[in-house]
């Protein structure tokens, strides 16, 4: 099952979410002037690697069949975290990032019980999936800016450096989606997918609180 697969391999990893590597934190911070490509190429592997955007994700498109609604979500998405992530690092605004890590724990809660039915069950009508995924799309590009805020960064090119590392995210984001969709689109074929569905989305859930006490552990303790 993909998504327990994910949640297996990513789970070991809690303690990195967000983080970035000690090698490419001294790569960073030792920059100076344009270095578009190492940017780009540092913001692609941090997407890729990053498995609560992961989780999230795949709650997003879990029952999204058609095409249209797939790229709808994922530019939501996309516009959300981009617009964060740029405004955190060039404005210098900072939160607390395990607040922001727990936020988007939450985030992953919400789509898990958003695909299971719970929220309007619970709540009596239907949350705006789009404006919520837009709205959590915001605090996923804040945890991005949290991490790159920590880094002593050189302000010789930093703008165009920032928007290369924010191209390199939105690339990183499309091949962990395109890999996402090839495995669920085996998955959805098989006869066994409506009745793993419902678990898979608890695990979603499960992990999503997993990482929210994570982090509130750290905000508290750390």
């Amino acid at each position: 099952m993909l998504v327990a697969s994910v949640i297996t391999l990513l789970l070991p990893a809690v303690a990195l979410a967000h983080g970035v590597a000690d090698s490419d934190q001294l790569f960073l911070e030792r920059s100076v002037g344009l270095q578009l490509w190492p940017f780009g190429y540092l913001g692609a592997k941090h997407m890729v690697t990053g498995y609560d955007h992961i989780l999230f994700l795949i709650g997003v498109i879990f029952f999204l069949y058609r095409a249209r609604d797939v790229v709808l979500y994922v530019t939501l998405f996309s516009l959300g975290h981009s617009s964060t992530l740029l405004l955190g690092v060039l404005s210098g605004t900072h939160v607390n990032p395990y607040l922001i890590d727990a936020i988007i724990g939450l985030s992953v809660v919400y789509k898990g019980c958003d695909n299971l039915g719970l929220l309007k069950k619970w709540f009596g009508k239907q949350p705006n999936a789009k404006a919520a995924v837009l709205i959590f799309g915001l605090f996923h590009g804040l945890g991005l800016a949290t991490k790159l805020q920590d880094l002593t960064l050189s302000s010789d090119g930093l703008v165009p450096n920032i928007l290369a590392f924010n191209v390199g995210v939105e690339a990183g984001q499309l091949l962990a989606l395109g890999v996402i969709l090839i495995g669920m689109g085996f998955w959805r074929r098989t006869p066994s997918f409506a009745s793993q569905a419902e678990n898979a989305n608890r695990l979603l859930v499960f992990a999503g609180f997993g990482l929210f006490a994570y982090q509130l552990e750290g905000y508290f303790y750390g």
